[in-house]
């Protein structure tokens, strides 16, 4: 990728087994509401709103890496409590066309390729994928950590996915023990049981790799999130 402002990160995603869902409509509305969630919240990172494409994907692109992969959980996380699955690839991509600020269609660019085929490749079971043309090493390093936040994930009662996204989100055990009238205790060893140490260093080991991409080839957003962490304060 060569140093410019066309340079910007890309968000597709798409939902897992949709055609399937018992109720079509209800699927629509949690979509539609996950996605318009993430343009209002990360509004000033969008370059192009992450817009829905077809029922059941879209894209959109961002001012760096790791807004996108902030995006790609923040609607991870809440379709996972509305129990939809879903999948997500982060890449970077050259445009060679203008920005369309309205919508997230008719542009093109290296890279646009690449992100769409691997966020289409079914024999990968991983919801977290990576498209970094510049750096396959690196890619092949988030691709690992992707498979293994997924497998985590999968893990997860109803029980540990609620206090590990809250615990995420900044609260206390001891806030999460009283919301749910439970021992201190009780809290950590959901935890544990969720593997929420391995979960949180396996998103900063993303968010470092991102950063330092973002500042690699000077996205525009580099700055602002180059002492972001996912870690919980």
């Amino acid at each position: 990728m060569t140093h410019s402002t066309s340079s910007f990160a890309v968000l597709m995603g798409d939902l897992v087994g949709s055609e399937r869902h018992a109720n079509p409509k209800t699927l629509h509305a949690h979509f539609n509401a996950a996605i318009d969630r993430q343009n209002e919240v990360l509004a000033a990172d969008m370059v192009s709103p992450l817009t829905i494409t077809l029922g059941d994907e879209f894209q959109g692109l961002l001012s760096s890496l790791v807004a996108a992969a902030q995006a790609a959980r923040e609607i991870r996380f809440e379709l996972m409590r509305k129990n939809i699955d879903c999948r997500f690839v982060i890449g970077s991509i050259d445009l060679k066309t203008q920005v369309n600020h309205e919508r997230a269609w008719n542009m093109m660019g290296p890279g646009f390729a690449a992100a769409r085929a691997r966020l289409s490749e079914k024999r990968s079971p991983s919801r977290y994928r990576f498209s970094i043309q510049q750096d396959a090493l690196l890619e092949t390093m988030l691709e690992a950590s992707g498979a293994s936040l997924t497998t985590i994930e999968r893990r997860w009662s109803e029980a540990q996915r609620e206090d590990i996204i809250k615990l995420l989100e900044g609260a206390s055990v001891a806030e999460i023990a009283r919301a749910r009238n439970v021992s201190v205790h009780n809290v950590y060893k959901v935890r544990s049981a969720g593997d929420f140490d391995l979960y949180v260093i396996q998103w900063d080991a993303i968010q470092k790799a991102l950063a330092e991409l973002d500042r690699r080839y000077e996205l525009p957003g580099a700055d602002k999130w180059c002492t972001h962490s996912f870690t919980p304060a």
